[in-house]
C-alpha cells in the first residue's frame, strides 16, 4: 500500500513539473505538445531499458567496473606521489575508528586521469562516434536540429563548457529556444570527469553507484530538452549542423598532455570550491546557532533548506518523514554544488534516509544545476558568442530551474520503476 502511495506521489510530481513549465512558458500557444509527450516517452523508455533489461544493466555495470578500475590505477600514482596520504601503506597504527582516507589526495586526482583518457578517446574518434549515434537518435525522436542534437548527446559525457565547443560555429545561429536548451542540458547533467568522484563518495551508500550516475546522465538529457522547449518553445526552423572537432592534436601524447592540463585546472577548481563552500556553510550555521533552536535541533542552513524544499522531494516519491533531509540535500546542491550534496548524502544514516530514497536523490542531485554554474555558462558561452552574452545572462536563472526540474523528473521516474521491482 505504501508503494502505491509513493508511486502516486511521483506521478503527481511529474504532472506538476510539466504543468509548472507550461504555466511559466514564454509562449504557451507555440508549445509543440507532440514533442513534449515524445520527450517524456523517450525519457521513460530509456529509464526502463537501462534499469529493467539485464543485458543493458550488465553493460552499464561493465562500464562502471571499467571506470572503477581507474580508482586502483589512480591509487598507484597517488601512493607514489603522496605516499600514505595518497593511499599507500600507513607507517603508523591509526587510532580505532580513525580514517586514513584523504579526499584531496585519494579521490580527487582521478579527475586528471579521466580528463586525460577522455581527450585521448576524443583524439582516437571513439567519443565523436558515440556522440554522432546519440545525436541522430535525439534528432529522430525529439525533432531537434542537428547542431542541438550533437550538443545534447555530448552532454551525456562532457562538461557544460566542453559540449558546446563541438557546435561552436553554429551557436551564433541558434534560436533563443535552442540556446536555452543547451544551457538547460548543461545544468541537468554532469560529466564523465566528475562521475568517478561521485561514485567514490557514494561507495557504501548504495550498490553500484557509478551505474546509477551513468543512467542519470543518459535519461536527464531528454527531460532537459522537453522542459526547455516548454518554457521557451522553438519557433521557425531548427539549426542544422554536425559535429565539429574543436581540438587538433599531432598525436596521442599531445592529446594526453592537453587532457592532463585541463584535468589539473578542474582538480584545483573543485578542491577550492569544496573547501570554500563547506567553510561558508559552517560559518552560516555558526551565525544561525545564535538564533533560537527549532524544536530539538539547533537552527542550521540544512534544516531551513530541508523545510523549504521538502514538498519538492516529497513529489519525487520520497516519504514525508524523509523529505526534510532530502530537501536539505537538494538545497545544498542548488546553492552550493552537487559534490557537497553527495558528500552530505553519503553521511546520512540509512535510518534517516532509506536506500530507495537515497537512490532517488542520486538522480535528483546528479547535475550541475547550481548558482555557480550560471557564472560558468555566462563565462563560457558568453565568450563563444559574445554578441548574445546579455541574452545568456537573462536565461541563466531560468536554466537553473529547468535543469533542476529535469533532474527531479529522472529521480521521480526511477522511484516509480523501483517500486514495481
Amino acid at each position: 500500500m505504501e508503494n502505491i502511495s509513493l508511486v502516486l506521489q511521483a506521478c503527481a510530481g511529474l504532472v506538476l513539473f510539466l504543468f509548472l513549465a507550461w504555466v511559466f512558458s514564454e509562449d504557451r500557444k507555440a508549445i509543440d505538445f507532440k514533442s513534449v509527450f515524445m520527450g517524456l516517452a523517450v525519457q521513460i523508455t530509456l529509464a526502463i531499458i537501462v534499469t529493467k533489461f539485464s543485458f543493458v544493466r550488465s553493460g552499464l555495470f561493465a562500464i562502471g567496473d571499467g571506470i572503477m578500475l581507474l580508482k586502483d590505477a589512480t591509487f598507484a600514482g597517488t601512493s607514489f606521489v603522496f605516499g600514505y596520504l595518497g593511499g599507500g601503506d600507513v607507517p603508523f597504527v591509526p587510532k580505532e575508528g580513525a580514517s586514513t582516507f584523504i579526499f584531496a589526495f585519494q579521490a580527487m586526482p582521478m579527475i586528471m586521469l579521466v580528463s586525460a583518457l577522455s581527450m585521448l578517446l576524443f583524439h582516437w574518434g571513439v567519443l565523436p562516434f558515440i556522440v554522432k549515434i546519440c545525436s541522430t537518435f535525439f534528432q529522430k525522436t525529439l525533432r531537434v536540429g542537428g547542431a542541438l542534437g550533437v550538443c545534447a548527446a555530448a552532454k551525456m559525457f562532457l562538461g557544460q563548457t566542453e559540449a558546446p565547443l563541438l557546435v561552436r560555429p553554429y551557436l551564433g545561429h541558434f534560436s533563443r529556444s535552442e540556446l536555452f536548451s543547451v544551457m538547460t542540458a548543461g545544468m541537468a547533467t554532469t560529466s564523465i570527469s566528475i562521475m568517478v568522484v561521485y561514485a567514490l563518495i557514494l561507495e557504501g551508500t548504495i550498490s553500484d553507484p557509478i551505474a546509477h550516475i551513468l543512467t542519470a546522465s543518459i535519461i536527464s538529457v531528454p527531460a532537459a530538452l522537453t522542459i526547455s522547449r516548454i518554457l521557451i518553445p522553438q519557433t521557425g526552423e531548427t539549426t542544422s549542423g554536425h559535429l565539429v572537432v574543436p581540438y587538433q592534436f599531432s598525436g596521442s601524447m599531445e592529446a594526453l598532455s592537453q587532457g592532463t592540463s585541463d584535468g589539473v585546472k578542474l582538480y584545483i577548481n573543485v578542491i577550492a570550491m569544496v573547501l570554500v563552500f563547506l567553510a561558508l556553510v559552517a560559518l552560516v550555521n555558526a551565525i544561525l546557532a545564535f538564533l533560537p533552536s527549532f524544536g530539538d535541533e539547533p537552527l542550521s542552513l540544512q534544516l531551513l533548506l530541508g523545510y523549504v524544499l521538502s514538498p519538492l522531494t516529497w513529489l519525487l516519491g520520497i516519504p514525508w518523514s524523509e523529505s526534510i533531509p532530502a530537501g536539505a540535500l537538494l538545497g545544498k546542491k542548488t546553492i552550493l554544488n552537487e559534490l557537497i550534496a553527495f558528500i552530505g548524502l553519503a553521511s546520512i544514516p540509512k535510518t534517516v534516509l532509506s536506500t530507495r530514497s537515497a537512490m532517488i536523490m542520486i538522480y535528483a542531485l546528479a547535475g550541475f544545476a547550481n548558482l555557480s554554474s550560471i557564472g560558468i555558462q555566462i563565462g563560457s558561452l558568453g565568450t563563444m558568442i559574445p554578441n548574445r552574452k546579455q541574452e545568456i545572462i537573462s536565461l541563466g536563472f531560468k536554466a537553473l530551474i529547468a535543469g533542476t526540474i529535469a533532474s527531479c523528473m529522472s529521480g521521480a521516474i526511477i522511484g516509480i520503476l523501483h517500486s514495481f521491482g
